[in-house]
């Protein structure tokens, strides 16, 4: 069972505009021997990563950006960022000074410190091999962090859930999840993972290995990092549920992602491929609630819908395909509608009444599947555009929209250093 990145790439990296920005890597090993201490600097302003995988030739390099700002009124630069080969993951717990790397190329996870002066130093490195592992890859948030020394990183292809400790660079534990896994499926893990006290909740979404289409099962994965035990959850009303919000009750309301909704869009007479939902789970009991369900065309006037990003508290934001001004042709893959620059935003309160979402209208459309990203009280989220080949960063916060920066390649990581 394999889980693909949600975008592939194709052709030639456009030239990358000059502006510089504070980036390098030295090959330095840190000096104590894989039990560094988080960046060595004092300096307290702000630094970023942006990670960046561009493709061409069937072959993806990364390179890992720093800046002292989010905002830029030019292309970031990939001049002088750290190149890491294939897929790139950046990761970490924000302001600590260290960001953790690993690569589509190998099962080993580098740790960078940021130095003084504002240059990146590997300063130790860890290996998942000894645990099956011969890729990393999907998603920036299959890494998650409990505390600088404990640290967890979600795998499908062995369906385990690795626990290693990024201070000292050393696989600790795992915990097998056979449950994940479903014959002749290809498994996805949900981009944006749900934080709830000491439990981290990763919804599961599985699409047939071969042809189009999505499998009709909902599954999350409930992970208490206080006792490093997982149960997983299933229900079979719907499928790709791989996006869900916490709720101003307390309860966990969990949707279609936007590629199943292009699915569904594409093959609407098809009774065999469920229509998109919202499910409600109760995080404390690990149990989805048999008495709620959603269309979610039925909160968008039957309009195709799918994705359910954090919103401001008890509430989240429903991606809308807008066909006034994008059309659906026949025979176009659900791929290609997902990504298109149509997807409009409405708002929806999470709450057991609920009956409708409501059009955000200041923020633009864009594509449908979007990754958030912190930076201080600032949320962002991304679009990729011209052909999948470049990365927006646009203003979720103040529901503007605003493009805040912007890259060639792809980007699945963004972390904010100090």
């Amino acid at each position: 069972m394999k889980p693909s990145p949600f975008f592939r790439t194709s052709g030639r990296v456009l030239a990358a505009l000059a502006f510089s920005f504070v980036a390098a890597c030295s090959d330095n090993t840190d000096p104590d021997n894989g039990n560094p201490d988080a960046g060595t600097g004092t300096d307290t302003s702000p630094l970023y990563a942006f990670v960046a995988q561009v493709s061409a030739d069937s072959a993806s390099t990364s390179y890992v950006i720093l800046t002292d700002k989010v905002d830029h009124t030019e292309p970031l630069s990939l001049a002088n960022a750290t190149e890491i080969t294939g897929r790139a993951l950046g990761s970490g717990i924000e302001k600590t000074g260290a960001l953790f790397v690993s690569s589509s190329g190998s099962a080993v996870v580098t740790r960078y410190n940021v130095t003084a002066d504002n240059k990146l130093e590997k300063a130790g490195e860890v290996s998942f091999a000894g645990k099956g592992l011969t890729t990393i890859g999907e998603y920036q948030n299959q890494f998650q962090f409990a505390s600088d020394t404990k640290a967890y990183y979600f795998d499908g292809r062995t369906a385990q859930v690795v626990v290693w400790n990024p201070k000292d660079m050393s696989v600790t534990n795992s915990i097998p999840l056979p449950g994940m896994t479903i014959e002749g499926t290809v498994l996805s893990f949900a981009s944006n993972p749900i934080r709830v006290g000491t439990k981290v909740l990763m919804p599961l979404a599985w699409r047939p290995s071969a042809g189009i289409g999505i499998t009709k099962k909902a599954g999350i994965v409930v992970l208490d990092t206080a006792t490093d035990t997982a149960q997983i959850a299933t229900d079979d009303r719907c499928g790709y549920v791989r996006d869900g919000v916490v709720g101003s009750d307390g309860q966990v309301y969990l949707a279609t992602e936007a590629y199943g909704a292009a699915v569904k869009r594409t093959a609407q007479a098809n009774p065999d491929v469920p229509e998109p939902c919202l499910l409600k789970f109760d995080p404390q009991t690990a149990t989805f609630d048999a008495a709620f369900y959603k269309s979610l065309g039925s909160l968008t006037n039957g309009s195709a819908t799918g994705s359910l990003l954090q919103g401001p508290t008890g509430s989240g934001y429903l991606r809308v395909l807008d066909e006034t001004t994008y059309t659906v042709v026949e025979g176009t893959h659900p791929r290609v509608i997902a990504s298109a620059v149509a997807w409009k935003w409405w708002k929806l309160d999470l709450k057991a009444d609920m009956t409708a979402a409501t059009l955000v209208d200041t923020l633009p459309a864009s594509t449908g599947s979007s990754f958030l990203f912190h930076a201080g009280d600032r949320t962002l989220f991304t679009e990729f555009t011209n052909s999948s080949s470049t990365t927006n960063f646009r203003e979720l916060t103040d529901q503007s929209g605003k493009l805040v920066a912007t890259h060639d390649g792809l980007s699945f990581s963004f972390l904010q250093l100090r």
